[in-house]
């Protein structure tokens, strides 16, 4: 159950005080804190009094005196605190929290922040000719919301944001957002045990608002298209002479639809994901294209690519399928779970050295051989031969490589010495002329914040991340309390949708969640000591893996040599594993001195709240709400 964020004093909760019903919470966090620190020793209980000072226990059996006496909270236990949560963002993940924190029962004021005009993230941003996704529609959805209305096998991004838009509309999830407010700066405070957030208002850099919150969550992404001084998500290639061509240059990840291309001599710069669907789509329309390709790729067919049409390609559903799609809601979910499990068993290629390894490299080189028959020169040109298939994301690229074949495309492969007023200078002399260059390459995939992040003791996350990131299971940072990540660094990003991965860490830190309302936790963060085994196990364990291939990749952040950014496991293995958090890698704070403060006055609010009070026997009629008894109802089975 979630409110909405108002610029008031927020409400007193109304609870149960003992046998009463009329009694309230003191939401004041009291003075006395208590954190649980790991040691090699056991639990450290370390306490702070009204006096200042510290008092340590060693043992949980040795009596700790205070200078404070202890007092039992007057009130039902599990009745929970109300915890404030911010979102950075407005795109899936961040709307499958927002639903989840709908449909529960605790008491969660939620505001998501997003910079934006319109939500859906990078489908929003994403407006490329020919963006798509690589995952099936069917499978690029929500669990809780699947989509009847798909048009066809792969989804074209206007579609998939379409998707977004009613899916946040239909559950009432619009309520939440704050579109064109951009989040600027975020510092925990740890004499609030809040974060502190600004958040800038529309363009205006001098709009700034201030909000606060128990949990801060970044939702904004990996390959996003963040505009900053400081960190540009997207990048222009660093190629002398750029800002001296005199048409319009573009780049994938932020495309002007106001500039017309079409008629014109067009040059293509790149060859990864966003280049593989440019291509075709500018094909058809220009006099005369010229792709320059500078490395090797796996161009192959896109994921679940044995449900698709001929040699992987899309389809459009027939009216056939869209009613199946419609009325019968088994068959589509057997379908969508024949798709995921195709999608699931994509790990063990990435296995160095395994049959499914060597089969996928045999069979992607040869459908790449084979669509550039026309053209041979090219496959000897772009087929990798150092790598293996998964070292980058796979490329699916319907289409590209035949049109790299037609007539009116070109294919360069000498490097590009400089950019003129006229077009591309490549370093074997030649200047290339064109009317537009289009830049396809790439994206900051550093993962540092491009807003000041500053945690406790005043550890600043872009300057802790300034060489590599460093995660505890994806999710959160040392010296960060009350921070959760979605997509971060180290998550299974490389054979499968994200919206799975976004649905189990919703669920995980909904959990997070509970136990802060529940159990009266203040803050959380990850030990230096966990965080360091973390790294240490899938520093050993992925060297098995394509991914330590050396190809350039956003898995090893850009680079040849970079540190492998991938979950040491499948994507099975990595939803096993975050079933539920594992509290004893946390550094814990508690409102109270004593942990068993929640224990309330020796009730539980169940005993008032109308649930049922047998529950554990089982629910009639599967409500969870307290039956009105009668002598009637059993008349039957009393003695007589």
């Amino acid at each position: 159950m979630a409110s909405l964020s108002t610029a008031e004093e927020p409400e007193k909760t109304t609870v149960l005080n003992g046998l009463s019903q009329g009694a309230t919470i003191d939401e004041k966090v009291e003075a006395d804190q208590t954190e649980i620190k790991k040691s090699d020793s056991g639990v450290n209980l370390s306490t702070s009094g009204e006096d200042g000072k510290d008092v340590e226990c060693m043992n949980s059996q040795k009596e700790v005196k205070h200078e404070t006496p202890y007092s039992v909270l007057e009130e039902p236990n599990r009745v929970g605190r109300k915890i404030r949560v911010i979102t950075i963002g407005a795109g899936a993940s961040a709307l499958n929290l927002a639903h989840d924190i709908t449909t529960s029962p605790l008491d969660i004021e939620l505001v998501m922040y997003e910079k934006n005009e319109e939500l859906g993230g990078t489908w929003f941003e994403n407006r490329y000719p020919g963006v798509a996704c690589d995952i099936p529609s069917v499978n690029y959805q929500l669990s809780w919301a699947p989509s009847t209305h798909w048009s066809s096998y792969y989804a074209t991004g206007p579609e998939i944001l379409q998707y977004f838009k009613t899916l946040a509309e239909e559950n009432d999830l619009v309520k939440y957002i704050r579109l064109k407010h951009k989040v600027v700066g975020a510092w925990w405070k740890e004499e609030d045990q809040e974060w502190h957030v600004k958040i800038q208002r529309g363009d205006d850099p001098n709009d700034v608002i201030d909000d606060r919150c128990n949990v801060l969550v970044n939702a904004s992404g990996v390959l996003k298209h963040v505009p900053s001084p400081l960190y540009l998500k997207w990048k222009w290639p660093q190629i002398p002479g750029r800002e001296t061509f005199q048409g319009p240059m573009l780049h994938s990840a932020a495309w002007d639809p106001s500039v017309e291309w079409k008629g014109k001599k067009v040059a293509v710069i790149g060859s990864g994901s966003s280049a593989v669907q440019i291509v075709p789509n500018l094909q058809p329309h220009v006099p005369n294209l010229k792709c320059f390709i500078r490395s090797t790729s796996w161009v192959t067919a896109g994921f679940g690519s044995n449900f698709a049409g001929k040699d992987g390609a899309n389809f459009k559903y027939n009216e056939t399928q869209k009613k199946i799609l419609k009325e019968d809601p088994k068959t589509y979910l057997r379908y969508r779970k024949n798709i995921e499990n195709e999608l699931n068993s994509r790990f063990r290629f990435i296995l160095n050295g395994s049959p499914e390894q060597a089969a996928a490299r045999a069979f992607a080189e040869s459908e790449m051989r084979k669509k550039l028959a026309k053209k041979p020169w090219i496959a000897d040109h772009i087929v990798p031969t150092d790598f293996a298939v998964g070292c980058r994301r796979p490329t699916p690229g319907n289409g590209y490589l035949e049109a790299l074949c037609e007539d009116n495309v070109d294919v360069i492969t000498a490097p590009i010495l400089e950019i003129t007023q006229k077009g591309i200078r490549t370093t074997d002399g030649v200047e290339h002329e064109f009317d537009v260059i289009v830049c396809a390459t790439g994206f900051d995939v550093s993962w540092r914040p491009y807003y000041p992040t500053i945690g406790k003791d005043g550890h600043d996350l872009a300057e802790d991340w300034k060489d590599a990131p460093s995660t505890y299971l994806s999710i959160t940072v040392p010296h960060f309390p009350n921070y959760l990540i979605f997509n971060g660094p180290f998550g299974p990003y490389g054979h499968g949708s994200f919206l799975p991965i976004a649905e189990v860490l919703s669920k995980h830190f909904m959990q997070m969640i509970e136990k802060m309302s529940m159990e009266h936790l203040t803050s959380f963060h990850p030990t230096e000591e966990a965080v360091a085994d973390f790294a240490e196990h899938r520093r050993t364990f992925l060297p098995r893996t394509a991914w330590n291939s050396p190809c350039r990749s956003w898995f090893k952040q850009g680079r040849v040599d970079g540190e492998i950014m991938m979950w040491p496991g499948s994507r099975i293995h990595f939803f096993e594993n975050m079933k539920t958090p594992r509290w004893e890698d946390y550094q814990l704070k508690y409102a109270n001195r004593n942990r068993f403060h929640y224990l309330g006055n020796g009730f539980s609010a169940r005993e008032f709240d109308g649930r049922d009070l047998s529950w554990y026997l089982g629910l009639l009629d599967g409500e969870d709400k307290q039956p009105v008894f009668s002598r009637e109802q059993i008349q039957d089975l009393l003695v007589v």
